[in-house]
């Protein structure tokens, strides 16, 4: 004997099963399924409970879940003044820092027109009014779903009113 083996193709296993003239598709589960994780979503609804003991206005909670990679919420809510704004971040993050909670990173504090307080599973924008409908984070994230919030009407902006940046 010579010693020579014969050599398999690698990954061919034999002739593919017999559909007697039929093809076989294999449907691929494109239905949306749940994310399988709710985390941020308590250290959001509590972000939200300090911000409207500070009086802020409009507040919307959007599930980012499937659309981003860095958090799973987005709270965006607004202030009337610079120093509301500044006043809506620091209550934030003192009554999160009692519980335990610190940022891993904040972003235009004490500005007045904007700030941005990342928990990591959730990120707080506290925007003055009129900044936040000129960045118009909710139309940048219109796929992101809204979680129903039950906020007081004093949260909210009557439609004949606006409110302008207060130096």
């Amino acid at each position: 004997m010579t010693g020579k083996k014969k050599s398999a193709a690698k990954g061919v296993s034999g002739p593919a099963p017999a559909t007697k003239g039929k093809v076989r598709v294999i449907a691929e589960d494109k239905s949306p399924r749940p994310p399988a994780t709710t985390e941020g979503l308590d250290g959001a609804m509590r972000a939200l409970e300090l911000a409207l003991d500070r009086k802020a206005l409009e507040p919307v909670l959007l599930d980012v879940r499937e659309l981003c990679s860095f958090c799973n919420y987005q709270l965006v809510i607004s202030g009337r003044s610079d120093r509301q704004v500044d006043a809506i971040a620091d209550g934030i993050s003192a009554g999160l820092k009692q519980e335990g909670m610190r940022p891993i990173g904040s972003e235009g504090a004490r500005t007045g027109q904007w700030s941005l307080l990342d928990y990591g599973d959730f990120v707080v924008h506290v925007f003055l009014h009129s900044a936040r409908e000129h960045y118009d984070l909710e139309g940048l994230w219109n796929d992101a779903p809204r979680i129903p919030l039950d906020v007081p009407a004093d949260a909210r902006i009557p439609a004949d009113e606006t409110y302008d940046a207060v130096s």
